[in-house]
């Protein structure tokens, strides 16, 4: 089972990259609307002097064959075309998306199989699983908001990226679970933590695009802003951020709430200031933080968004830095 799983990550990321690759593909050709849209005034206003008062049939006819392209082909069939094809290549990244998150759950149920337990004992199975859950909770605001799929692209090279470096630097065989996480609040903490990552892993990713469309719409045309070009609306991307982070920040609470019960319980003190129990507790300020400044209108959204960020490195730090940098009692990296 440990080798299927393995086998499954390896095309989960193969699948991934090629609905990163169908979402560019998407991209590149999103704004062939705006290019027919503009067209067809022009094509209008020739039309409409014809046969009207004050103007010979043979002068209009004249006029309108002097206007008509060289082709046969009308001139918007080539954008038609083209917006054609980049809604189809949005929705095969869509399906690929939805093809490489089973194939991701297949590798940490086989995962679990393996080592008898929930997979979530080291942090190469901490990140499997954080990004599943990014994938999945992306999946469902998109069977909601279809309007966003763009993001698409974003998310799964976000995917590409942490599953290469879990499988590159992270991996490692399949183990039982250490005595010191052998009990109830192990499922109990670690699903919320997760679960709560998994969250703050996709919500970083509107907030992301909402700064770069932000400035975009103000007027910003150098990069990285012009990756922003053909992005859904600042107030949508602005407003996807809040609503992620403020259903992720409470079941974080529960999860900081829950390890400390644990703590008292394995190690007789609820808190100890710990390497990661210190930068949980730097993430949830800066989370609260965001969420305050969310709340005050006094507050720009681009700075609230800021801190939003800032929670994410935090969440980074607390993930990998601490794992490589410090020894505590939850230095349960697994890696060398």
């Amino acid at each position: 089972m440990s080798a299927v799983s393995d086998q499954l990550v390896t095309f989960a990321i193969l699948v991934y990259l090629v609905a990163m690759i169908s979402h560019a593909v998407e991209y590149a050709l999103g704004n062939v609307r705006a290019v027919a849209a503009r067209v067809a005034p022009a094509r209008e206003l020739v039309g409409a002097g014809v046969g009207g008062p004050g103007v010979d049939k043979v002068d209009a006819a004249t006029a309108t064959a002097a206007t008509r392209p060289p082709t046969s082909v009308p001139p918007s069939s080539r954008p038609s075309r083209s917006a054609g094809r980049a809604r189809l290549a949005g929705r095969i990244a869509a399906w690929l998306t939805v093809l490489a998150a089973a194939l991701h759950l297949g590798a940490l149920v086989t995962r679990g199989i393996a080592a008898d337990r929930m997979p979530w004992g080291n942090m190469y199975e901490f990140v499997l699983t954080v990004t599943w859950i990014g994938t999945a909770a992306w999946l469902v605001v998109l069977w909601k908001r279809p309007s966003l799929r763009r993001l698409g692209l974003f998310l799964t090279l976000v995917m590409v990226l942490l599953l290469a470096f879990a499988e590159l630097k992270l991996y490692v065989p399949v183990v039982p679970l250490m005595p010191a996480l052998q009990s109830y609040w192990f499922i109990i903490h670690v699903s919320t933590i997760v679960f709560s990552s998994g969250i703050f892993l996709l919500g970083v990713v509107p907030a992301v695009s909402f700064l770069l469309r932000n400035g975009y719409e103000q007027g910003r045309r150098s990069f990285p802003y012009t990756l922003a070009r053909r992005l859904p609306g600042a107030a949508d991307l602005e407003r996807l951020t809040f609503a992620l982070h403020a259903f992720a920040f409470p079941v974080f609470t529960f999860a900081v709430i829950a390890g400390a019960i644990w703590a008292e319980a394995a190690w007789g003190r609820a808190w100890g200031w710990d390497p990661k129990e210190t930068w949980a507790f730097i993430s949830w300020v800066v989370y609260a933080g965001y969420l305050h400044a969310r709340a005050t209108p006094s507050v720009k959204r681009n700075v609230a968004t800021w801190i939003a960020v800032l929670g994410f490195l935090t969440v980074l730090m607390n993930l990998f830095g601490v794992n490589f940098f410090f020894t505590g009692l939850h230095s349960y990296a697994g890696v060398a």
